[in-house]
């Protein structure tokens, strides 16, 4: 049967339907804009980084509804870097006139929680929005005063933000503006067995007001759909999409929804009609909602939400029961790290962040970001096990290693991305690397698997007759270090040798 496909494919005119199918549309004929695309670069087994384009055709899709959603919608609160990179005045604009995808291009740092062990890690931006999932909608907060004051974190100009790995790692951020002021603490915890993402929210307004906790849809890269929200029963949570729970752990004192047509949740904060729905769909994808706590004058208002990272889990539980001491599983997990005691405190919190982020980025296998960059890649793999054997983490750094096998084909290619000759020394070098710095001899279990990928790298080589220049190295490709058209590379040959 797969024979029969692959002779169907091979004789299918799929070029030109696709070639018509273009032009019929108006479109640059995307098989004639390949061809010229190559005839850049040197003839070679692979003519584009697929990994790289297949993770910038999702950037760039998002960046199309962005484009068609956000600057027509200004008036609504966005992320951080949607309200400076807007911004005609701000240092951070960027004229879009001519752009057709809109992406954050300007402010491309968040911070990660998460428990060691556990993929799901929850992302928090330089101004406190919180994205629980992977590429998921967020959560914001917000306060009023009856005057009309507001403090909105991601319209703040200046905020103190700080990451603490004392208990475990928790992103706290912190604003005050006009005698108003808001604190939240972001950090992830185990409920009965299931990691949560749980956000402290601590706020005060002189003159009394509200405390806002706003279901967001976007994140960091943009827009993030919200189809649908409905109330729990007893009213203290949110279901989103109709498979994540939000957990409140006081029933707010108003509660609001709001869709794409009726504009941002935030424009109805100050509406004195209460909203007697329980649950809202918009088609758009914008749906909205806030739950609102009243706070007295001179007093702190303390909320604080919980989110399960499992899909289903936890969605009736009024106030989850920590199952596990987070602080003992962080203990257990940089036990025998290399500790930093030098006279420049900020150096040492530093190390102590970088430690943290280490383990949190190799739960089984290892990634060099929580988001973007969540993915396999042996060049971040070979730094990480370095750095994780020189802080004294020599078992996870073994675990890393130890995974690296299941991705050598039977050629002896270790393969992470197609078409990148940099990997096999990289896996090398990581296993040398282990075993010079944990004083350990090579396991027997990995010999075959060692020497398939010496003799790889040696066949890969080119030996062509005539003593041509480009004698000896690997063929021309798109080095993962250069990311311009393929060619011969001196950082794929450095990691051959």
């Amino acid at each position: 049967m797969l024979k029969e496909v692959l002779m169907f494919l091979k004789w299918f005119p799929w070029k030109f339907m696709i070639k018509r199918a273009a032009r019929a549309r108006g479109f640059v004929d995307p098989i004639l804009l390949l061809s010229t695309f190559n005839r850049f670069s040197q003839p070679s087994e692979v003519w584009a980084p697929v990994e790289l384009m297949r993770a910038g055709a999702v950037l760039h899709a998002r960046g199309l509804i962005n484009s068609q959603v956000i600057q027509h919608n200004l008036d609504w609160v966005w992320p951080y870097w949607v309200e400076r990179q807007f911004e005609p005045l701000d240092i951070s604009f960027i004229p879009r006139a001519f752009s057709m995808t809109h992406i954050n291009l300007t402010h491309r740092n968040w911070t990660a929680t998460g428990i060691p062990g556990f993929d799901e890690l929850s992302l928090v931006d330089p101004r406190g929005l919180v994205t629980p999932l992977f590429d998921s909608w967020s959560i914001d907060g917000w306060v009023t005063g009856k005057d009309g004051r507001r403090l909105v974190p991601s319209r703040e100009k200046n905020a103190e933000q700080k990451i603490v790995c004392d208990r475990s790692a928790v992103v706290i951020t912190r604003f005050v503006n006009e005698g108003l002021s808001l604190e939240t603490r972001v950090e992830s915890v185990l409920s009965n067995g299931v990691p949560v993402c749980r956000i402290d929210f601590s706020a005060e307004s002189p003159p009394g007001g509200l405390l806002v906790v706003s279901l967001r849809p976007y994140n960091p890269e943009g827009v993030s759909f919200i189809h649908d929200i409905s109330l729990f029963h007893a009213g203290d949570g949110w279901r989103v999409n109709k498979k994540w729970g939000v957990v409140f752990n006081c029933k707010p004192d108003h509660h609001r929804f709001s869709e794409y047509r009726h504009g941002d949740v935030y424009h109805w904060i100050d509406s004195k009609t209460p909203d007697l729905r329980r649950s809202v769909h918009c088609e758009v994808g914008m749906a909205t909602a806030m739950a609102a706590y009243n706070i007295s004058p001179g007093q702190r208002k303390q909320v604080m939400i919980q989110i399960p990272l499992e899909k289903g889990k936890s969605f009736d539980k009024k106030v989850f029961p920590v199952s596990a001491d987070i602080k003992d599983i962080w203990k257990q997990s940089i036990k025998g790290v290399c500790e930093a005691e030098i006279p420049w405190g900020r150096f040492e919190e530093l190390y102590r962040t970088a430690i943290h982020t280490l383990v949190l980025h190799s739960p089984d296998e290892c990634y060099a970001g929580p988001y973007t960059y969540k993915r396999f890649w042996f060049r971040d793999a070979a730094f990480i096990v370095n750095a994780l054997l020189l802080a004294g983490l020599q078992s996870r750094a073994e675990r890393i290693i130890n995974n690296f096998f299941s991705r050598q084909n039977l050629a002896g290619y270790f393969h992470s991305q197609e078409g990148e000759w940099d990997s096999n020394g990289e896996a090398l070098w990581a296993m040398w690397r282990y075993c010079l710095v944990s004083g350990v001899k090579p396991p027997v279990a990995w010999l075959e698997s060692v020497e398939k990928a010496a003799e790889w790298i040696v066949k890969k080589r080119i030996v062509p007759e005539g003593g041509a220049l480009y004698s000896g190295l690997f063929p021309a490709g798109f080095s993962a270090e250069h990311l311009g058209p393929n060619d011969y590379y001196y950082w794929d040959d450095f990691w051959g040798v």
